[in-house]
């Protein structure tokens, strides 16, 4: 809930359209996101949009209004979450061929989206066990293996992939796992899982489904049932828990792993040098360098 002690609204929102005057619409996306303060980032492509963006209530509603009068962004639906301090560095305004890197250009989100699941419907299938056609439930993380440490549903499919453009190969070659099976992929906010699933449908998977919305809304709609950990995020704030709040949880300047609050315990941690997971190779490496000398 937003409070004069959290007044910065973070915003998430992406959505799959055809977007062929990106390169004309960027400067003007870029000054009306400094005109109102902002900072985040926007990436335009001829697939859509995706955005992550933070700013004061005022901001960010001006921001809204303006992206809305566009025809194609009038439905555009946004996450919230809120914070006491601006969680970006500066704003920038991307143009890239996709609005997240799959490597897949046959895949037409807005031709047609693959079958979605609300949280609260994903919420009674987990807990009676099965979909409503009596199908077992399984969820399939869709995120890098560092961002599922921090946080994800129970009993999860993680294939430990450190890009996105793994994904395709790696869920082609286990779709025997599958059978009898209905899928549900998830992600952060809801564009990985959505393009996830659609190739999934495209390789012949028969019943699989995305969270509408990913982790974030499912955090604000339901909370934190049938899911273990915290959500990470990327800014400042690493990660939120399942009342969308900030958590101790950060990420480490040298190597970029994810540091829990029990790691920050841990003698090799030291905030923007090194962390228990890249200290032991710091060290091998100074040891190496010296027999060397």
């Amino acid at each position: 809930m937003q409070s004069p002690q959290t007044p910065y609204v973070n915003i998430a929102a992406y959505k799959f359209i055809s977007f062929d005057d990106t390169a004309e619409k960027r400067p003007a996306f870029l000054e009306i996101c400094q005109r109102n303060n902002l900072r985040g980032t926007v990436i335009l492509s001829p697939e859509g949009i995706n955005l992550f963006l933070a700013g004061l209530r005022h901001e960010i509603d001006a921001f809204l209004a303006w992206l809305r009068a566009d025809a194609r962004f009038t439905d555009l639906i946004v996450k919230e979450s809120y914070s006491e301090k601006q969680p970006f560095t500066r704003m920038l305004v991307k143009l890239k061929a996709e609005i997240i890197t799959m490597k897949h250009p046959l895949i037409k989100p807005e031709l047609g989206r693959a079958p979605f699941v609300e949280a609260r419907e994903l919420k009674r299938w987990l807990d009676q066990g099965h979909d409503d056609e009596g199908r077992p439930v399984v969820m399939v993380d869709t995120r890098n293996g560092f961002e599922v440490d921090v946080g994800t549903f129970d009993n999860t499919v993680d294939y430990r992939i450190s890009k996105f453009t793994e994904f395709p190969q790696v869920i082609e070659e286990h779709k025997a796992d599958f059978e009898g099976k209905t899928v549900v992929t998830f992600c952060t906010g809801g564009i990985r899982c959505e393009k996830a699933a659609i190739h999934m449908q495209n390789i012949g998977y028969d019943h699989v489904y995305q969270l509408e919305g990913g982790i974030l809304k499912y955090f604000e709609d339901v909370g934190g049932a049938h899911y273990n950990g915290d959500c990470f995020v990327f800014d400042y704030r690493t990660a939120l828990s399942p009342e969308l709040k900030e958590t101790q949880t950060v990420q480490c300047f040298a190597c970029r792993a994810v540091v829990t609050p029990r790691e920050q315990i841990s003698p090799d941690y030291v905030p923007g040098k090194s962390c228990p997971h890249c200290a032991p190779r710091q060290r091998a490496a100074q040891q190496a360098s010296s027999a060397a000398a």
